[in-house]
């Protein structure tokens, strides 16, 4: 029997540990309502499943798989097969449930033996019809015999989310073992053919929707965090908007969603935006919409890009609905800077100019004589010192530049959010210094956030120039940071 190298491991960590999983749960009920499908046409796995499928009840699993991809008895008893996998897999603890998994990606691939036959008849065809024919069934050949398995999901009731959770579960059991690589891979497939975005409805979410989708809000949010109700409904007020696509298969489930303020001016500060307290803008007079936050509310879902339709379409809407709006901007984290700088300072690179080293140790404890003058001012609480903040101000406004335009992977920007933003056709607008100054965002990005523009008449050029030529479309004042970094600094292309 197949066996996961991360069951071992597994089986080290508390029962509450290894059974609590990412499978969301509000699907606990399906456990019922498959187990009555399933005892309908009396299909059921006959005897209990232990928690950790061990290796007998695993044979029986698999020969109700085979008799699964079998079809006999119809469609009613199709579903009621499914729908018994499906309620097996519920019960299983993590171990057992990566188990389930591996006996699906090893038992379920492809036919070599099949393969090879249809590639010999590619090679032999003598003529192009008999070669279209050799390779329609080389194609068929080519399909494992476990999308098979997994589209039965597809007909049960709630069955797509539950394949969307057993993929953030398979994900996680796949980072080191390659048969299930593969049967990840088959699933993003059909994922990515039912999730297109031509299916996906785009619903604006306001304080009225049902409480348990509020709740999903609250609990998929994943930039800034909302602390209370009175916070949700802050920022679901007249001069914000929320917007989410969903999926008919999922009609309660939010797939991604970005949250929206209407004010007047450019938004710097995220404490700012968010203060319940601050006077609501009468949604007619603003002139600006700022995207300050999206989040993507279904980890299954990862790799499949929603994000850059969603905002485009909220902006064609919004632009209809305020004509008035002029600019269309984000206020987003720069998420990887804090690590990058962590690292740079680690390699003990020259970062800095001798009269900001200097600056930096006079502010420093012990003037910085034990290591590193930066290290030991962000060491403490730095950012409410006014003569610290402002003596770290220049050097970390002009390294954050330096890692936004300069720091690549792969010809592209190594922060993600970058890369995301840029991807869909905006520009770098302005760094803004101590936008964030919670926990995370000093922890991520030394507390500074940027403005990435939606220039409604560039985006489509910004993205052929970023897609096309790996060219970043920046504001003049940033690339300015820039200059004047130390002679040792490096420029990575």
């Amino acid at each position: 029997m197949y066996r996961s190298p991360i069951v071992a491991n597994m089986s080290d960590m508390p029962d509450e540990t290894r059974e609590s999983g990412l499978i969301d749960r509000t699907l606990s009920h399906l456990r019922r309502a498959w187990h009555d499908v399933a005892a309908s046409a009396r299909v059921a796995v006959s005897g209990a499943v232990r928690p950790d499928l061990p290796a007998e009840d695993a044979r029986r699993l698999r020969r109700k798989m085979l008799e699964c991809l079998e079809g006999r008895g119809g469609e009613v008893s199709a579903r009621a097969r499914a729908a018994d996998l499906g309620r097996t897999y519920l019960t299983l603890n993590s171990a057992g449930r990566a188990r389930f998994l591996g006996l699906m990606a090893e038992g379920f691939a492809t036919d070599g033996d099949a393969v090879d036959t249809a590639i010999a008849e590619v090679e032999a065809a003598g003529d192009a019809a008999a070669r279209q024919r050799a390779e329609t069934r080389l194609r068929r050949a080519l399909v494992p015999s476990r999308q098979k398995l997994l589209t039965q999901f597809n007909a049960l009731s709630e069955g797509v989310k539950f394949l969307v959770d057993l993929r953030a579960e398979l994900m996680a059991f796949a980072r080191d073992d390659p048969l299930l690589g593969a049967l990840d891979a088959d699933l993003r497939e059909l994922l990515v053919s039912w999730f297109d975005v031509g299916f996906l409805d785009l619903r604006r979410i306001t304080w009225d929707a049902p409480a348990a989708l509020l709740e999903k809000l609250i609990a998929y949010e994943a930039v800034h965090e909302i602390r209370s109700w009175s916070d949700l409904k802050n920022r679901l007020d007249s001069d914000r908007r929320c917007f989410a696509f969903f999926h008919p298969r999922m009609p309660s489930e939010p797939l991604i969603f970005v949250e929206v303020a209407l004010v007047t001016g450019m938004a710097t500060h995220i404490q700012v935006l968010l203060d319940e307290s601050a006077p609501r803008c009468e949604p007619g007079d603003a002139d600006t919409a700022i995207f300050y936050s999206i989040s993507n509310a279904q980890a299954g879902l990862a790799g499949i890009n929603f994000g850059s339709f969603l905002i485009k379409r909220v902006v064609d809407d919004l632009a209809h609905e305020f004509p008035g709006l002029k600019t269309f901007a984000t206020l987003s984290p720069i998420r990887g800077f804090g690590a990058w700088l962590e690292t740079r300072l680690a390699a003990g690179e020259e970062l800095f100019t001798r009269a900001e080293d200097k600056a930096l140790a006079a502010h420093a404890p012990d003037g910085g004589d034990r290591g590193s003058p930066l290290a030991a001012l962000l060491a403490g609480d730095w950012h409410a010192d006014a003569a610290v903040a402002e003596a770290l101000k220049s050097p970390l406004e002009r390294l954050c530049a330096r890692y936004l335009l300069q720091e690549k992977r792969d010809g592209r920007p190594l922060d993600p959010v970058a890369r995301f933003h840029l991807r869909n056709g905006a520009s770098i607008g302005r760094i803004n210094w101590l936008a964030d100054t919670s926990p995370k965002g000093l922890r991520q990005s030394l507390g500074m956030m940027i403005n990435y523009i939606y220039k409604l008449d560039a985006i489509e050029d910004n993205h052929e120039a970023y897609t096309g030529e790996g060219r970043v479309v920046a504001a003049a004042a940033v690339r300015a940071l820039v200059r004047g970094q130390p002679a040792g600094a490096m420029a990575a292309g």
